[in-house]
């Protein structure tokens, strides 16, 4: 193994790309199903009286190192449509890197990892051939019970130490799988790369019970291999890895045509399998296709799985279901929370495209229901140019006459618990023209509106302690620190009109060209952003003057094997205030809809109240994130098989009266749902404790 683990890093990168004929015959058995079933996004349909389904594709595939898939579906056929994902990542079983130390885009540790032994046991199972021609059958087996990590063997040849054959087997809460693969002859081109796939898995949900197994060739052509680091010839930016990257899009294949697919068949069909064909063919020519049924079972599509509606010549539109459990989220400090989502999106001449995504989510906690539409228009992609519009209506604040009236109280009775402030509902519309000057470095331009509305007509009010001779204990009272008559006098609408100016800035940032669209690639170093804006009064009635800076830096650091280090520092002011104005941050915001695991990556604040995000013209913030897949559970292993991955935070914020606010949390995430524990201290002094639960399955 010693010598495996030497010679993987080289076998992982020394096939720099090829193309191939993908060939993928599948067939699942429905042994058990009630009407959960019919809810589970990304799930197919299944017809009454049918219990095996059948499909294969044929597909062109193209690989650019270092891991980087284009596959093409050319034609496909089979007894129902999209069964491929029935646990919604099964493709990705057929794009495998075997020398790569993840397996499966990064949800598994591979036993090849240089590192490896730390997860693995590993022992020689048996030997195979004669001196000459020796391999060895090695097993290895994962010392914790987890979901990143499989078990299974190898064959090993003895010569140049490359694998020949790997079976693995691994699980989810709802999939367990098993994949063999088969290597090229030793020798020969594809000598690094699978020629054979045999998958099978078993789903189980809520009763439900799918068995699926599949199996896959891969006939190869244009095999390139890597050339060594002083024969490779650089053109253009270093930065610049079109030549590695390609993307495009795959068409709909879908066709029922036997004759074209029997000269495109490599495997040829069992018995079984031909029966199969048949009785489908039947079926679909004796029962007649009622046209309302048809209606009401596409409307029942939308309602319980994500769908894309093709407007032909006009775009597509993307679609989250209508009624999907998993959608909801919960948190100590927001409560339970619901959210909705669609997307259009139309490509145009030249790679430009228009993007129109709607969303929608209501707060139960606050009551407040919370809509957006973002759109941009990609008109010079090769420069990231686009023009974008948002509308909605953004986080309830309040103004900054009662910002300078709570500034008077003394902070040994400040309570902000007791506070019953009057907050603004918020209509904005922003517009954006963004254009990147050089590579890594953008340029924003915006425009920013915003209508106010009181929604307490002025009132500002404080819960007595029950110190106050004039009021019992707990009931509200009129503060005697805050001059109310000042408050009523106020206007009761608002209006803001802020020009502004955000540049962001990544060094050593990668890229690639699809065509004529450029795409960012992570950069080994951080990003950091200036932003500006400042309102101008007169325009729109009753608005205000102020003016707003904001810094951040960010960076994210990967450690290897799915773990990660990400810091984040932040600062922001308001100066030159005149009159009555909001202060509304564009980086310190809190967030009132279910985020999932990739919330910022931890640079949220996940107890404090909302009151804090407005309550000084100024604030300094700091966050630290480590992710990696082993933790604390590996210690305890009846429940570390269900965690994916864990996560410690640390979030500090220093604004005045809270010097500073520190929140700790450690939170893991599984196939089903994210799960976070923090605790805040104020002042050095701890506050409170809260958790953050939301939903995953089928979203990852």
């Amino acid at each position: 193994m010693e010598r495996v683990f030497f010679f993987a890093p080289f076998y992982e990168s020394i096939i720099e790309s090829y193309n191939a004929e993908l060939y993928i015959k599948g067939k699942v058995n429905v042994k058990k199903k009630n009407f959960i079933i019919h809810y589970l996004p990304t799930m197919f349909r299944t017809r009454k009286g049918m219990h095996e389904y059948m499909m294969e594709t044929y597909s062109e595939l193209h690989f650019n190192a270092p891991n980087r898939y284009e596959q093409e579906v050319k034609a496909s056929m089979g007894t129902t449509k999209g069964f491929w994902e029935a646990d919604g990542r099964l493709m990705e079983h057929f794009h495998i890197n075997l020398y790569s130390s993840t397996l499966l885009y990064d949800k598994l540790l591979s036993p090849l990892a240089s590192d490896a032994r730390k997860y693995y046991t590993y022992f020689v199972d048996s030997i195979i051939g004669d001196s000459h021609n020796r391999q060895y059958k090695i097993r290895f087996m994962p010392k914790n019970r987890s979901y990143q990590l499989v078990g299974g063997y190898m064959i090993v040849s003895a010569d140049v130490w490359s694998i020949r054959e790997i079976r693995f087997s691994g699980r989810s809460e709802t999939f367990r799988f098993t994949n063999l693969l088969k290597m090229g002859e030793v020798g020969e081109p594809d000598e690094f790369l699978p020629v054979e796939y045999d998958v099978t898995g078993n789903f189980r949900f809520l009763g439900n019970v799918i068995d699926g197994s599949y199996v896959a060739t891969l006939d190869y052509r244009d095999i390139r291999q890597r050339k060594p680091a002083h024969m490779i010839r650089r053109t253009g930016s270093k930065y610049d890895l079109s030549g590695i990257y390609k993307m495009s899009a795959v068409p709909d294949a879908y066709r029922y045509d036997t004759a074209y697919f029997n000269r495109l068949r490599p495997i040829p069909l069992t018995p079984h399998e031909q029966e199969l064909y048949h009785n489908y063919s039947q079926l679909r020519d004796s029962v007649p296709t009622k046209k309302r049924k048809v209606i009401w079972g596409q409307f029942g599509d939308a309602l319980i799985d994500y769908y894309t509606v093709d407007l032909n010549n006009y775009g597509r539109l993307r679609c989250s279901p209508l009624i999907n459990p998993f959608m909801f989220g919960y948190s100590a400090l927001n409560g339970l929370s619901y959210r909705q989502q669609l997307r259009y999106n139309r490509l145009f001449s030249g790679d430009r495209r228009l993007q129109i995504a709607p969303g929608a989510g209501y707060n139960f906690k606050q009551k407040e229901f919370y809509w957006q539409v973002r759109s941009s228009f990609d008109y010079y992609p090769r420069k990231g140019a686009s023009l974008s519009l948002e509308f909605g209506n953004g986080n309830r604040v309040y103004n900054s006459a009662i910002l300078d009236e709570l500034k008077d109280i003394p902070d040994s009775i400040f309570d902000v618990s007791k506070l019953r402030l009057n907050y603004y509902k918020d209509l904005f519309l922003t517009m954006r023209h963004r254009w990147e000057i050089v590579n890594g470095l953008t340029l924003d331009l915006n425009l920013s509106m915003h209508r106010r509305t009181d929604t307490a007509k002025g009132k500002f009010t404080v819960i007595d302690s029950g110190t106050s001779p004039t009021s019992e204990p707990g009931e509200p009272s009129t503060s005697p620190e805050v001059d109310t008559d000042v408050l009523d006098k106020l206007p009761h609408v608002y209006n803001s009109f802020a020009p502004g100016i955000r540049l962001s800035w990544t060094p050593g940032q990668y890229y690639y060209m699809s065509g004529n669209r450029k795409v960012n690639l992570p950069s080994k170093y951080p990003t950091i952003s200036l932003d500006w804006e400042r309102g101008i009064t007169g325009v729109l009635p009753n608005s205000n003057k102020y003016e707003r800076f904001e810094v951040d830096f960010q960076h994210t650091i990967s450690l290897g094997l799915m773990r990660d280090f990400y810091y984040r520092l932040g600062w922001g002011a308001f100066t030159e205030q005149d009159g009555i104005y909001f202060i509304d941050f564009a980086n310190f915001r809190r967030t009132n809809l279910p985020t999932g695991w990739n919330d910022d990556f931890g640079g949220v604040f996940q107890l404090l109240d909302r009151y804090w995000y407005n309550s000084s013209r100024k604030y300094f913030r700091g966050h630290i994130t480590y992710e990696a897949p082993f933790l604390l559970i590996p210690h305890l292993n009846k429940i570390s098989q269900y965690v994916l991955n864990e996560r410690l935070y640390f979030g500090a914020l220093f604004v005045p009266r809270l010097k500073p606010y520190i929140e700790l949390g450690y939170g893991i995430g599984t196939h089903i749902f994210d799960f976070g524990f923090f605790a805040g201290f104020e002042n050095w002094k701890y506050k409170e404790v809260g958790v953050k639960f939301t939903f995953e399955l089928f979203n990852r």
